[in-house]
């Protein structure tokens, strides 16, 4: 995907040259006492200006194509990637001032293969646009992305879970996908009326999992760090059925995996279950008073817990910038 940049020469009352050049991204890794750098620089560019006093003021445009074997931007618990692009000015005999401008990159990995031929269209033809364009459109690789990406989500295939313990059946669990895009919602749904074990209280939360490879662990057998975004928690005793949504953030990663780390995602189940049956309270069909229900003191109970790992992909561009902590406008003052 090309990186494009505009900037305006604006140098001081003088009618001497001037250079300005472009550019560096980089991604850094660090980890521990000793850090690990690898740096791609892309090409480098100068360009020699002159300008006077009363003229209009020339704009030098820039593009770049991001190298498609590099990681996506991510800022994790022992590795981070980030992206920046460098612009150096200099005026004659002065210094040289630098201008580093980070931006966010999205990179889909472990895209599955389209459940359709390759010739067939992936969304609805458009009756307004011409053949010609539609077929350049088609042709461009963001856009066939965007296209796999949407069909890969879109797609619906439940799936049904048995939650049980070592006493027995305590839910039966469904959700309706297993690949998310970045900013979706995942909806799941419990039925507690087919369980055997009265289930007191549950908790789901959306976790992701930075694996750093063997060669680069600082020791043997380094934990996996895990890092939670969002959490649901609901009581549910004596309730048939419950259900829960949680949205994946626009500013997180989505899963990859580099010759250093391994980004994966899950969710993860708490349960709290009660080692006795217990009777739910009874109310009379003719009584007219007010029944009070008051829930035991003391139950003896058993935790648990469950991961499901599922897939996040990323965004569309244009909607993942709304989240960006950058602003879209950057000077450099000579």
């Amino acid at each position: 995907m090309p990186v494009r940049t505009e900037w305006l020469c604006r140098p001081r009352a003088t009618n001497r040259t001037s250079r300005l050049r472009a550019t560096r991204c980089s991604f850094q890794t660090e980890e521990r006492e000793v850090s690990v750098f690898w740096t791609h620089h892309l090409r480098y560019y100068s360009v020699t200006c002159a300008w006077t006093l009363g003229r209009a003021k020339p704009v030098y445009s820039y593009s770049e194509i991001v190298p498609v074997d590099g990681p996506p931007s991510f800022r994790g618990q022992a590795v981070k990637y980030v992206y920046k692009l460098t612009i150096g000015c200099q005026r004659v005999n002065s210094l040289i001032k630098l201008l580093r401008v980070p931006f966010r990159v999205l990179v889909l990995q472990g895209m599955p293969e389209p459940p359709f031929p390759q010739d067939e269209e992936v969304s609805p033809s458009n009756p307004f646009l011409e053949e010609e364009e539609a077929s350049r459109r088609d042709a461009r690789p963001l856009e066939r992305a965007l296209d796999m990406l949407m069909v890969t989500t879109s797609r619906r295939c439940p799936q049904m879970f048995n939650i049980t313990n070592v006493r027995g059946k305590v839910a039966k669990f469904c959700i309706f996908k297993m690949v998310y895009r970045l900013g979706e919602d995942i909806i799941g749904t419990f039925n507690f009326s087919e369980g055997d074990i009265p289930c007191l209280q549950y908790s789901v939360s959306l976790q992701n999992e930075e694996e750093i490879q063997q060669q680069y662990q600082r020791r043997p057998g380094q934990v996996i760090s895990v890092t939670g975004y969002g959490r649901h928690m609901e009581s549910c005793l004596h309730t048939a059925s419950s259900h829960f949504s949680l949205p994946v953030p626009l500013n997180v990663t989505p899963g990859f995996s580099t010759d250093i780390v391994t980004l994966r995602w899950r969710l993860h189940f708490e349960f709290v279950t009660a080692r006795e049956p217990m009777e739910p309270p009874t109310v009379l069909q003719n009584q007219s008073e007010v029944t009070v229900w008051a829930g035991a003191e003391h139950v003896d109970v058993d935790t648990f817990s469950w991961d499901l790992p599922i897939k996040v992909l990323p965004t569309n561009p244009a909607l993942g910038s709304y989240m960006s902590h950058f602003t879209g406008t950057n000077s450099i003052s000579i």
